[in-house]
């Protein structure tokens, strides 16, 4: 078979044809699209203290369960401790930042 002949099935193919209309475009501003939050600032901040709390209440837990001998994986303890900890410093810097952040706002001359 020739190039020419492959290239020549090529444009017979029916994916190059259109058969859909294009959509229509309309003239004037166009208008953004912003989402509104369903939920503030504050309260995701307080999800998120929630959230640490529970992993800390739960490694307590499990510490606990450990301790007094109802459980014997120490491995599992261990991991829900440090899973707590590991929260608690990321909290702890995101905090860190919005006070940098807000110092920062407050020292902007207007």
């Amino acid at each position: 078979m020739s190039p020419l002949g492959s290239i020549g099935s090529l444009t017979s193919s029916p994916l190059q044809r259109i058969d859909s209309p294009l959509p229509k475009i309309g003239i004037g501003p166009a208008m953004p699209t912003t989402t509104i939050p369903k939920e503030g600032f504050g309260s995701m901040l307080d999800g998120l203290v929630s959230t640490v709390d529970a992993k800390q209440r739960a490694s307590q837990a499990e510490a606990r369960k450990v301790l007094l001998g109802d459980s014997d994986q120490l491995h599992q303890s261990v991991i829900a401790m440090q899973e707590a900890s590991v929260a608690f410093t990321m909290m702890v810097e995101v905090r860190n930042k919005l006070v940098e952040s807000y110092q920062e706002l407050m020292r902007m001359q207007v």
